[in-house]
């Protein structure tokens, strides 16, 4: 009966890790994943090699490097995927506290590559953005806290989570990073909801959120001029959302045909935060649509998956998880077509970037780990073992 009302199958004792592994995760969602990179990888042989030509680079310098990065995530996101929830908890409270660490000293030690914004740690031969990292980690150590914050006695889960985001948000709003801090609310926010938040509240939030996006705008000049341009009734066609604008309209249905855009060659960042407009431009709407709905797949199957699970902190860290997932990716998109302002956010797993697709190898990891299916047993089952 069990297995009717939660479809899922009862653990088997001694079954070795890696078959129980395969039999328990979300495959659907996990293929998905593969091929959003397989597409990632697609796009990166035609949307990096102009700017590889510019660096003085091999052609396909980028693209190496995104199957490499590719790799570590995906091979990040099967072994995290393995975690039990009480593992990926402890990991993910060791990487919070790393990543928060690592947040507050970028003002010191920190670059911005000439982009404005003090957002990454050069390596020499990389570069690390601590935010993507800490993302992931917060809304799992968010969920534990206000988890543990509905127990008897328990602590003050829900206040901490809040001041610690509140943290965050100001430290990434003075990078600046509005749009990760924006994220990161987000995320917060739909924790608290699903924690049983008073409505009340949350439009208090609200009020606070356009309160401080009123006071940006008053006072940096970075957020001033995206907002700007994008309430602007007409597009320069020599800016970057013009540019995506002119390939989207260009792409048509089927697209331009492949290697035949010209998108990539204006677009400084055509390779990440704008690459749905390459795959627009040349592959069509078929292609963004296909993205779109991988994206979907993975929102849904997850959350139908946390719908039937009981535990608190596993239904509201994989509540988190995939909110800012698909979030972030539903972002990414809206800018191209100017929905909303520009936000400077990749695409998950097509985007280029080691700090974004490890990040999401390990984020999607821990998603998988939480919605794993385990034996729920019957609810009056349960209640009636309790009552006796």
């Amino acid at each position: 009966m069990t297995e009717m009302v939660y479809g899922v199958v009862p653990e088997r004792d001694g079954e070795p890790i890696l078959p129980k592994w395969w039999r328990t995760v979300d495959r659907w969602s996990m293929s998905c994943v593969l091929l959003l990179f397989v597409i990632g990888l697609l796009l990166g042989l035609a949307a990096s090699v102009p700017l590889a030509e510019r660096n003085g680079f091999h052609p396909f310098y980028y693209v190496t490097r995104q199957a490499v990065f590719g790799g570590a995530a995906l091979v990040a996101m099967w072994l995290t995927s393995m975690m039990s929830p009480t593992m990926v908890r402890r990991f993910a409270v060791m990487g919070f506290v790393l990543f928060f660490v690592a947040l507050a000293l970028l003002p010191l030690f920190g670059t911005d590559f000439g982009k404005g914004a003090t957002r990454w740690y050069s390596l020499g031969f990389a570069s690390f953005q601590p935010s993507e990292f800490l993302k992931p980690a917060f809304m799992v150590t968010a969920a534990w806290m206000m988890a543990a914050s509905r127990e008897i006695n328990g602590p003050p889960g829900t206040l901490w989570s809040f001041a610690l985001c509140g943290a965050i948000v100001l430290m990434l709003a003075l990078q600046p990073d509005f749009g990760q801090a924006a994220l990161v609310l987000f995320g917060w926010g739909v924790l608290y909801f699903i924690a049983g938040a008073p409505m009340f509240l949350l439009l208090v939030m609200a009020g606070l959120a356009v309160m401080g996006g009123s006071l940006a705008y008053s006072n940096s000049e970075h957020f001033a001029r995206r907002i700007d341009g994008f309430l602007s009734a007409e597009i320069d066609p020599t800016t970057q959302l013009g540019y995506a604008t002119n390939a989207i309209r260009e792409g048509g249905l089927f697209g331009v045909g492949v290697g035949e855009g010209q998108v990539k060659w204006s677009l400084p960042d055509a390779h990440t935060d704008f690459i749905v407009a390459v795959a627009a431009e040349e592959y069509g709407l078929i292609l963004v649509l296909i993205i779109i709905a991988l994206y979907t797949i993975v929102v849904l199957r997850s959350l139908l998956r946390l719908m039937r699970e009981r535990d608190l902190f596993i239904r509201l860290a994989g509540t988190g998880l995939v909110a800012i997932f698909g979030v972030q990716a539903m972002i990414n998109m809206a800018v191209a077509v100017r929905l909303v302002p520009a936000k400077g956010m990749t695409l998950p797993f097509v985007s280029y970037g080691g700090s974004s697709l490890i990040a999401g190898g390990i984020a999607v990891g821990m998603l998988l780990a939480m919605t794993r299916s385990r034996p729920q047993g019957e609810v009056a089952e349960l209640m009636r073992r309790r009552a006796g």
